[in-house]
């Protein structure tokens, strides 16, 4: 691939340094995607710009007036400090005819919609666990057809924020108790689904029209406390110490036959195409013990540091890093094609 300007967008708490010395592991976990991303490219022999952006979208504009990247390597999750709002800047980037790296705005407002997500692929026979939404302002009131245990969620938050022990619930006054604490502390709405027993896996999909399904990937939850629910809490996805601690690890998921296999695959494929998803994403499911996948999530845009499902998959499917990211901004250069045109 020829050497490119590439604009790295990020949060501004998340620009990387130019060296990992003196840092923390723990520091480096938070900003491990920016810095294996950046660090990756300039590798590659790309000139690299990143750019942290919070609150205002000109920084945008002034960096492509001035910088003039071939296209952006968008690794924004949030917007003024909001999830829902990174669609917003994908649609900037469009109105500004600049290529752009992941997903496009239509499939970043479905796929962080979880109610709506769930809706479009129960029409298409996708198996969802059932589910009902609890809105601000309403009286939280279980419908009789929702049986427990039950996971509460925040309805658009992802990177598992909010998700703890006490998310999952098995009686109505522990529903209510925890679909407020998503109202009051997270500030969102919350969806409440049924509680799938069984395996979680993650299904990394890369490109726009012709798509490449990863190799499946799982969350072994390792040595958890008795009685722990097997969730991807926000400690158990994110906290390094306490994945150590618990022997909490993930790679490739084994034991499915292949009849099994090509129908997760064939699924995930319908799902990214259902949910006008392009770029890159993971899809998230429970396996069942009599081997049924349940539809759990897509996540567009999703972590991809070096060491993380996403990246570790391609790797195993032998796609290493650098022609993982290679792979990303080409189909963002090939997309864009036709509103440069």
């Amino acid at each position: 691939m020829k050497r490119l300007r590439v604009l790295v967008l990020m949060h501004p708490q998340l620009v990387p340094p130019d060296t990992l010395e003196g840092h923390s592991e723990q520091e480096v976990n938070r900003w491990k995607t920016e810095y294996d991303v950046v660090h990756t490219l300039r590798k590659a022999g790309h000139t690299v710009s990143p750019l942290g952006v919070q609150h205002e979208l000109h920084p945008i504009r002034d960096a492509v007036e001035s910088f003039r990247p071939d296209v952006v390597f968008n690794l924004l999750e949030e917007f003024h400090g909001e999830t829902t709002y990174d669609q917003n800047v994908a649609g900037y980037l469009e109105l500004l005819r600049v290529p752009y790296t992941g997903c496009n705005p239509r499939g970043l407002v479905i796929a962080r919609g979880k109610a709506l997500s769930k809706k479009l692929l129960t029409y298409h026979r996708i198996p969802v666990p059932a589910f009902a939404v609890f809105p601000f302002g309403r009286k939280i009131r279980r419908p009789a057809k929702l049986t427990f245990p039950l996971i509460v969620k925040s309805l658009n938050e992802h990177a598992s924020l909010g998700i703890a022990r006490g998310s999952v619930v098995d009686r109505d006054d522990k529903l209510v108790e925890r679909v407020t604490f998503i109202h009051e502390r997270i500030g969102t709405e919350a969806i409440a689904e049924q509680y799938i027993p069984g395996r979680e896996l993650y299904v990394g999909v890369l490109g726009n029209a012709r798509l490449t399904v990863l190799p499946i990937w799982e969350l072994d939850f390792g040595s958890l406390p008795e009685g722990t629910p097997r969730i991807a809490t926000a400690k158990v996805k994110h906290d390094v110490d306490y994945q150590e601690r618990r022997g909490i690890l993930q790679g490739p998921a084994e034991d499915l036959s292949e009849e099994l296999t090509a129908r997760i695959v064939r699924t995930s494929k319908r799902i990214y195409r259902t949910l006008e998803l392009d770029g890159y994403a993971r899809i998230d499911f429970r396996l069942t013990a009599e081997g049924q996948p349940y539809f759990l999530e897509a996540n567009p845009n999703p972590e991809i540091a070096e060491r993380e499902e996403f990246a570790s998959a391609a790797a195993f499917a032998d796609i290493p890093y650098p022609d993982l990211l290679e792979r990303i901004l080409k189909l963002g250069l090939k997309r864009s094609r036709h509103f440069l045109e």
